[in-house]
């Protein structure tokens, strides 16, 4: 029997990102003590203004709770065979499934705001203005955590290789848009209130809300986009491709040698695995020296060649 231990390797492609799992966790916290503060507050006092700020809350607590989740089922499945290419996915599976959440925020928000316009109800100024200066606070708290989170996932990944930039933590940055966009709204909610306050102006609280709705939506589209182009392996565009054809052409004799299939796709923050298939004159030519010729570009991580010796002269 030979020992195949030289050639096995494991599919733990994503380093993990430890700061960001830790991150999510407190930011969650803090969101869940708040919302709860704010919905026994509303109730106790009688507030709508508090009780509906709560309940808004929750949805980004359901969706910061869904990030804090992939990253534990990520880490937890990491070894596990089944996942053919690591389970990094689980994370972009969140971060898209948190930008649908976005979405719906972005819906509720033209629709409070339409019906605030339609059916003006009156304000209480003061007790608002509390509510979303909280509000903004915390968030702030929340992003700064959060903040520190991605700079400290950089500061322990290699420098960008052959001029790539940083790839972001979908899933930290499904996150992050959440809690600003929650420090967004109260934001737009207490300069309304504010313009409501001193000059009358009741009907700036609704139109903020139609304005933060826009970029909120503008954001989630964002999201969704690089989320589901990871998911759909949408990468054949990325510099990356252009590389190892590169290194193909570099071969000795790479006249004889040409890629007739390539794959590309992310198997992690910067991580890449490639299936090529190659036409080649030359008998010599081994998979073990084309992975040693892409072993260059260190972000390819998962190498699968297939050689066919071209039998027409």
């Amino acid at each position: 029997m030979h020992d195949l231990s030289r050639w096995a390797h494991r599919h733990e492609y994503g380093a993990g990102n430890a700061a960001a799992e830790r991150g999510t966790r407190l930011v969650l916290w803090i969101t869940i003590v708040t919302m709860l503060v704010e919905i026994v507050a509303g109730w106790w006092f009688n507030s709508m203004a508090v009780l509906a700020d709560g309940w808004h809350m929750s949805s980004h607590a359901l969706a910061i709770g869904l990030s804090a989740f992939a990253y534990a089922a990520a880490r937890k499945y990491a070894t596990d065979p089944s996942f053919a290419f690591g389970t990094w996915k689980i994370e972009v599976l969140a971060s898209y499934t948190s930008a649908i959440f976005l979405l719906g925020v972005a819906g509720a928000m033209v629709f409070g705001s339409l019906e605030r316009l339609w059916s003006p109800q009156p304000i209480h100024y003061a007790e608002a203005m509390i509510v979303a200066i909280g509000g903004l606070a915390v968030n702030l708290v929340c992003a700064l955590i959060l903040g520190q989170a991605h700079d400290h996932h950089h500061d322990h990944d290699h420098p960008p290789h052959h001029g790539h930039a940083h790839h972001h933590d979908l899933n930290l940055k499904a996150a992050y848009i959440h809690v600003v966009t929650d420090a967004l709204t109260s934001l737009l909610a207490i300069a309304a209130l504010a313009g409501g306050w001193l000059w009358g102006w009741a009907w700036l609280d609704p139109a903020t809300g139609l304005v933060g709705a826009v970029l909120v939506a503008l954001w989630a589209k964002n999201l969704i986009v690089q989320s589901g182009r990871v998911l759909l392996d949408r990468e054949m565009d990325h510099p990356v491709v252009a590389e190892i054809r590169e290194v193909i052409a570099a071969l000795p004799e790479s006249g004889n040698t040409q890629i007739t299939d390539l794959h590309v796709w992310r198997v992690g923050n910067g991580a890449y695995a490639c299936a090529i298939s190659l036409l080649t004159h030359d008998p010599a030519l081994t998979p073990l020296q084309i992975r040693e010729a892409l072993g260059i570009h260190e972000e390819i991580v998962h190498v699968t060649v297939e050689i066919h010796l071209c039998d027409i002269c």
